[in-house]
């Protein structure tokens, strides 16, 4: 039997939550049963104010991953300087265990859509992410993650598979993975693929972090809103991912409807459960 491929993720820093102003009194009052923390980079930007103070505090006591939503890594329009100068600049600040962001464009022209637009899966559409990844790589001194996303439309362009095209474009650009394992099972569902085979067709050696959260059912269509709780199936998935990818950084994402922290903390208490038995 072959040996699996040396892991070139780093070593699994535990179970963290994303963090939310909703939570920030409790997360500063005292100590939480959370190994991490992973922020959006963009609400960080800036060399002042209230929102960086709180991080600060927080990084004093707790690792902080980076995860941004406007990188906009597979951008005809190519990467934004001023961008990339302020999360360099954040990244200096607080140290972050790593930095990530999301296969997808943002904007055109300037403008920023605020949303995580879908990219064809074609060769040249492959070259460009390599060349930006390497680029944002250059800037910030350290492998970044790319997150799989969540998808609603295919492109008839397409010439791969989308696990096809992140694992190509993780090794060619070197760069490491954020497995959504909720996107996973929102795309498989909505266009019909095995959401099993597509996490067994992964890297496992750059899977650095896994997501987890809740999406919306409109029956035809499933939609993620990080507005409910991990769904059975999802949470399925990620016990078999403990298999396929072994111990991987597992966090809950929430970001609409948000409860009190002690539910989130529920969640990840179900997390390091499932972990511990199929470890």
């Amino acid at each position: 039997m072959l040996a699996p491929p040396a892991r070139i993720a780093a070593p699994s820093p535990g179970f963290g939550l994303g963090l939310r102003p909703d939570h920030y009194g409790d997360v500063l009052g005292g100590p939480q049963p959370v190994d991490w923390f992973e922020v959006i980079s963009e609400n960080f930007f800036g060399a002042g104010g209230k929102p960086l103070s709180v991080l600060e505090r927080v990084r004093a006591d707790y690792p902080v991953a980076l995860h941004g939503v406007s990188l906009s890594i597979g951008s005809a329009d190519g990467l934004d300087p001023h961008y990339l100068d302020s999360l360099a600049a954040l990244a200096d600040r607080v140290d972050p265990l790593w930095v990530s962001d999301h296969l997808c464009w943002t904007g055109l022209g300037g403008i920023n859509s605020h949303d995580l637009l879908p990219l064809p899966y074609t060769a040249a559409v492959l070259d460009l992410v390599v060349d930006h990844i390497g680029r944002v790589q250059d800037r910030l001194k350290r492998r970044i993650l790319i997150e799989n996303p969540s998808s609603y439309v295919a492109f008839a362009e397409s010439e791969m598979g989308e696990c096809d095209f992140l694992s190509a474009m993780a090794e060619r650009a070197d760069c490491l993975l954020l497995a959504d394992v909720n996107n996973i099972y929102v795309s498989a569902r909505n266009h019909g693929f095995d959401a099993r085979a597509y996490m067994a067709a992964l890297p496992a050696a750059r899977i650095q972090q896994i997501h987890l959260a809740g999406h919306s059912d409109a029956g035809d269509l499933l939609i993620d809103t990080h507005d409910s709780p991990v769904c059975d199936p999802v949470w399925d998935l990620y016990a078999e991912s403990r298999g396929l990818w072994g111990d991987v950084a597992t966090m809950i994402e929430r970001d609409d409807d948000i409860p009190p922290l002690a539910d989130l903390l529920a969640e990840l208490d179900r997390a390091r459960a499932l972990a511990a038995v199929h470890d």
